[in-house]
């Protein structure tokens, strides 16, 4: 096979055209589509009556808003849980981290449903325990500071990963040094461990923030009901309104969303600028304090922590779901398996989101997987200066907003592809091929570690000997990378399965997936059922996730997040 040498790795002729060809067909064209149309409907003047709509400036308010309070709560809950989990001696870590976690793999939209459950006067949990408030109540969440909160709890393990990994690459030694010199607990905390992890902090501050100006679950289940509408939900409202400059307003809507992103990261850097932060000695294992007769108070509040943020809304989430309907009191005598069988067996519109959403996300996740084992191969093994433009082209789909994706295939494919006639809006294949630039990122993340941790010398060996590129990729480097592909492929699996952000605005009739009928379910009064859908969505979830941690000893660090 025709092949060019690269410093002892030698890659086949096609493979760079190849890879390019792939980039350019998941970001650099999707999203120059969405600019084009942008740009175009400013020059034609479709931008000054949308900058005069008073409705735009308040999802921007609402929008900073909910993103810029969910991230002062997601870095209180987020550094405590680090902080304690990383530094202290604390029994059950592993447990704790795993169940931490839970929230932010749970899709956002049920995350909503089961705090509804756990609050306000129709709560079925609260009624039963005595609890509830006098009817008439209005709902908490429904409102700026609900979003707030959900926001915070559903991206503060995103600031505790951010934050973990910098106090695990702490050196062991210099803390030890500051102790003997007779530093107490509080100022070592304070004068070494916390400056030296403050990159991770500010991170998992800029992640958060920009996780929460793209959410779309939140937002559509808490704000819809009392008209407050972030960016996403105000696309969302003016797509379903269809009108003539419905694709130039929804162009620039999400060209805002995007530049209040890159905003958000900006000040990131801006905030690491002139700080050097260098570490001198031993590190991979965090310091431990011991906490003595406080470790017991510790570790109750951290569980207590975990059972407001995750067991009570999902004991009022399954409460929900045996109730006969939304906001009957649930006992032995009204509990009932109805709504299960309602979406099981009866709803045909479940099974076909069943069918939808598990066939996207296995294709999604196999078919990726295919193209990102090439994709790391090339990215690791190759030495072409347009390494670092290629990274950046397969890393902004993954930092951008899925309903910035959404949108810019919605105006790449609205109309017949030319010369082949053939129409992709309102199929699968859109959402499908949506779905490839969005989880683009996170397949490949598990193969570039592999291949980082992956001696080349094995494959040259291989090569000299005469073997050519697939013997050498089928009979060397997958055994060696197969345990980060299975990871790969299930954490794809997990995230597609369950996503809504993307497909909220591409599903048509037949093509609903799993988000997208639980949030029907719920906008059309069908609470117990939307819950009952939920609970066998966060079982697909936690069942995922124990595969994963079955995987995590093969695993090289850092793909399952959760793991040390």
């Amino acid at each position: 096979m025709p092949a060019r040498s690269n410093s002892g790795n030698s890659q086949p002729r096609w493979l760079f055209p190849f890879v390019v060809s792939v980039v350019f067909m998941l970001s650099a064209l999707p999203l120059g589509r969405l600019a084009y149309t942008g740009v175009v409907s400013s020059l034609k003047g479709d931008m000054w009556p949308l900058l005069r709509d008073s409705a735009l400036w308040d999802a921007v308010l609402n929008t900073l808003s909910t993103s810029f309070l969910g991230m002062v709560i997601s870095l209180a809950i987020g550094t405590s849980f680090a902080l304690a989990l990383t530094l202290c001696n604390i029994r059950g870590k592993s447990i704790l981290s795993f169940l931490f976690m839970l929230p932010m793999m749970i899709p956002p939209q049920v995350t909503a449903l089961s705090w509804i459950g756990m609050t306000g006067p129709s709560s079925t949990l609260l009624k039963a325990i005595g609890l509830a408030p006098p009817l008439g109540s209005p709902q908490p969440l429904y409102s700026i500071a609900g979003i707030a909160l959900l926001l915070g709890v559903q991206h503060a393990p995103l600031v505790y990963l951010s934050l973990r990994a910098g106090l695990l690459a702490l050196p062991q030694d210099g803390i030890e040094a500051a102790k003997l010199s007779g530093a107490s607990s509080w100022q070592v905390l304070k004068h070494i461990i916390l400056p030296l992890a403050m990159p991770g902090l500010i991170a998992g501050a800029a992640i958060s923030f920009v996780s929460g100006v793209g959410n779309f679950g939140i937002p559509a289940i808490l704000g819809i009901p009392a008209s407050i509408f972030t960016l996403p939900t105000l696309i969302y409202s003016r797509f379903s309104s269809f009108g003539s400059s419905t694709f130039g307003d929804i162009a620039m809507l999400s060209g805002m969303i995007a530049i209040i992103s890159v905003l958000g990261l900006a000040i990131q850097e801006r905030a690491m600028k002139g700080r050097d932060y260098r570490i001198i000695g031993l590190s991979g294992k965090a310091a431990t304090f011991t906490l003595g007769p406080w470790r017991g108070l510790v570790e109750t509040a951290l569980w207590l922590g975990i059972f407001l943020m995750l067991v009570a809304p999902l004991m009022a989430l399954v409460s929900s779901s045996l109730a006969p309907a939304y906001g009957v009191p649930l006992s032995l005598k009204t509990a009932s398996l109805h709504a299960y069988e309602e979406i099981l067996f009866r709803q045909a519109v479940t099974r076909t989101a069943f069918a939808n959403s598990l066939f996207l996300a296995t294709a999604t996740s196999i078919c990726l997987l295919v193209v990102t084992i090439l994709t790391a191969y090339f990215l690791v093994r190759g030495k072409s200066r347009f390494m670092f433009l290629l990274s950046a082209l397969v890393d902004i789909p993954y930092a951008l907003p899925g309903v910035v994706i959404s949108v810019s295939y919605v105006l790449l494919f609205a109309a017949p592809i030319p010369l082949l006639g053939v129409t992709l809006y309102g199929t699968l294949w859109i959402i499908l091929l949506a779905y490839f630039s969005s989880f683009f990122a996170v397949s490949l993340k598990p193969m570039v570690s592999a291949f980082t941790q992956f001696d080349p010398a094995l494959e040259e060996a291989a090569r000299l000997a005469g073997a050519g590129f697939w013997r050498r990729m089928f009979d060397i480097i997958l055994p060696l990378v197969g345990p980060a592909a299975g990871a790969s492929v299930i954490l794809v699996f997990l995230i597609a399965c369950n996503e809504l952000t993307v497909s909220a605005l591409l599903w048509s009739a037949g093509t609903q997936t799993l988000g997208v009928v639980i949030y029907n379910l719920d906008d059309s009064g069908s609470f117990n059922l939307a819950s009952a859908l939920s609970v066998l969505v966060v079982i697909m979830v936690v069942v995922l996730m124990l595969l994963l941690e079955l995987l995590g000893a093969k695993l090289p660090k850092g793909v399952v997040p959760w793991r040390n």
